[in-house]
């Protein structure tokens, strides 16, 4: 069955209560073939856009993972978490006075601040490895983690309602940045404390809900993106003569023209390669084909 299942991606609509690797799982069954991988875990209570890809396709995903991600989250001030969201233990608690004495000025004006290229200190509990262990596993065996801040771009964040003790925002970010993290910071800036209850990525490059399916309605009709398709929708795209095309299939270096790292097509439309500006020539990143 492995044999018949077409390259590409499947973009699900994750629901809550599911580790990413569990809608791999899932859709490994559906797909007949263990060639599954994800780009960018989704926490257990989050829901929304899991990219997958499926047979040689898991090759891009890499590649996806360097794109923007949106989100919409509920952010609750006044509780601080040990996972910085609503599943860990309440480590500190504010004053409800406090709360209620905030403005939604002062709301708002501590959400912008983040806006922008800034450093943050990601959620303790994160899937980052610290000395070959998973950050998450060490706090889940007691041990104290202090993780580095890295350098994340804000791009955009609205807040679409002020209702203390939530807001409700809306986030487009770069590639690494943690939602939880923005809810945690705000909530000290703020002098009470924060953690989120809610996340829903809404969308992950250019895959948004709209090309997203249920587990459920993939299990009545299985459809799969494409590998072409995803790769136009994902990188800029150069279609090749035979002879560069050619060369392309072997990864060799062509005299071809791109902007930065760009997909190649043969003259028929198969995706064959992605590739990276060389001076005055490009060079093979990932061979698709061969």
């Amino acid at each position: 069955m492995s044999t018949a299942v077409t390259p590409g991606l499947v973009v699900v609509d994750k629901p809550a209560g599911m580790t990413s690797h569990d809608v791999v799982s899932r859709v490994r069954r559906l797909a007949g073939t263990r060639k599954v991988g994800h780009a960018g875990t989704l926490d257990p209570m989050a829901t929304g856009v899991l990219v997958l890809g499926v047979d040689r396709a898991t090759r891009l995903l890499g590649h996806l993972m360097l794109t923007e991600k949106a989100y919409d989250a509920t952010i609750r001030l006044g509780e601080a978490t040990t996972t910085d969201d609503a599943e860990g233990e309440v480590v500190s608690t504010a004053d409800v006075a406090a709360v209620a004495e905030l403005t939604e000025e002062r709301v708002r004006a501590a959400l912008g601040s983040f806006v922008g290229a800034i450093e943050q200190v990601p959620t303790a509990v994160s899937a980052i490895k610290v000395d070959g262990k998973r950050a998450y596993a060490r706090v889940r065996d007691g041990e104290e983690v202090e993780l580095k801040a890295r350098p994340v771009t804000i791009h955009d964040l609205t807040v679409h309602e002020v209702v203390l003790p939530d807001v409700r925002i809306s986030v487009r970010c770069s590639s690494g940045t943690y939602i939880r993290a923005i809810a945690r910071d705000a909530g000290q800036d703020l002098g009470v404390g924060g953690h989120l209850t809610a996340l829903r990525r809404t969308a992950v490059g250019a895959f948004d809900l709209g090309l997203a399916r249920s587990l459920d309605a993939l299990a009545d009709d299985f459809t799969v993106l494409p590998i072409a398709e995803a790769a136009r929708a994902s990188f800029a795209c150069v279609n090749l003569d035979d002879a560069d095309a050619a060369d392309v299939r072997l990864g060799r270096k062509v005299g071809v023209q791109i902007p930065g790292l760009t997909a190649l097509f043969d003259p028929s439309g198969e995706f064959l390669a992605l590739y990276e500006p060389q001076g005055e020539r490009a060079r093979a990143v990932a061979v698709f084909v061969g």
